[in-house]
């Protein structure tokens, strides 16, 4: 059986999102497994850039790495990796990974994920992915929490998947995602607060005034720390996210990748009728000038992103 119904996959594309669909329903059972599958949270070193890798990301790199091997991905970059790694010399794609999002919850039982873009492939491998967000072709992410969940986008609408536990197989729960366009809640690391920028500031503080302030209606504040779950969420039932620069020194640019987690989040926010921006530009408007680059990130309900650019002036 395959990992995935086909029906509303684009041909040429089915062998990458079985790959990725049947790595992602394996990886659920080890997570579902927690401590039975060994010290999942542990810390085995850096990345590339400093942050601290868990033993969950770097075996959820191995496994995609290794089960795209064959499906047509020419070039394969990952958060977890320095450089772009060649798969498949012929290839036709490069496919950007964060093998696993959120892993800061590995050890809590909080929803972590897997987010992943999709490219044509050029003749040069770090220029496949440094090219405008809008060339995407495809972007997703798989959600593991109470559902195993699918979320991914080939440009034409937002499509849903649930990881059936009777088969193995995702599902179609939902052909075209309409994020909502009321916003009720609104998603930031406030404890930040003091290094945050003016327009930022304004507009929190505008929203903790509820119903007395200028929005006339009361926002109620929410914080995973897990990308995966706080896109899953918005794109069910509305809000804004935030993750935007501010005053500390390599926050400048925020801390958000823009090749691995905000490109591919931007694109499906989008087709899901959202919006998505550095706090004033489009992000698919936007190029990552360099692999691991970070970008500001504000993205959800369009009106309440555009009331965040208004406030940037």
């Amino acid at each position: 059986m395959p990992a995935i119904d086909p029906s509303h996959i684009p041909a040429n594309l089915r062998p990458v999102m079985e790959a990725m669909c049947a790595t992602g329903a394996q990886l659920s059972r080890v997570i579902a497994r927690g401590p039975l599958a060994g010290k999942l949270g542990a810390g085995v070193g850096e990345n590339s850039d400093g942050d601290q890798q868990k033993a969950l990301d770097v075996m959820a790199d191995e496994m995609f790495e290794a089960a795209l091997k064959g499906t047509g991905v020419k070039y394969y970059a990952s958060e977890e990796q320095e450089s772009v790694l060649t798969l498949d010399g012929d290839g036709t794609y490069a496919l950007a990974t964060d093998p696993l999002d959120g892993s800061s919850n590995i050890d809590v039982n909080v929803t972590i994920g897997t987010i992943f873009s999709v490219f044509a492939a050029t003749g040069d491998a770090e220029s496949s992915f440094l090219r405008p967000a809008s060339e995407q072709i495809c972007a997703g992410y798989i959600a593991y929490g109470p559902q195993t969940l699918l979320a991914v986008t080939f440009g034409a609408g937002t499509q849903l998947y649930v990881l059936d536990p009777d088969s193995g197989a995702f599902v179609l729960a939902e052909e075209k995602m309409a994020l909502p366009v009321a916003a009720k809640e609104f998603s930031i690391n406030s404890s930040n607060r003091r290094h945050w920028t003016g327009p930022v500031l304004a507009y929190v503080e505008e929203n903790e005034a509820g119903k007395d302030g200028a929005k006339g209606k009361d926002m109620n504040f929410r914080w995973v720390g897990s990308l995966v779950a706080e896109t899953h969420r918005i794109l069910t039932r509305g809000g804004t996210f935030l993750y935007p620069s501010d005053g500390r020194p390599k926050y400048e640019n925020g801390r958000l990748r823009m090749v691995y987690e905000v490109a591919p989040m931007a694109f499906l926010v989008e087709q899901a009728g959202g919006k998505a921006t550095d706090g004033v530009r489009p992000i698919l408007s936007l190029t990552a000038g360099e692999l691991h680059e970070r970008r500001p990130f504000v993205f959800g309900s369009a009106e309440e992103v555009d009331r965040i650019a208004d406030l940037h002036g």
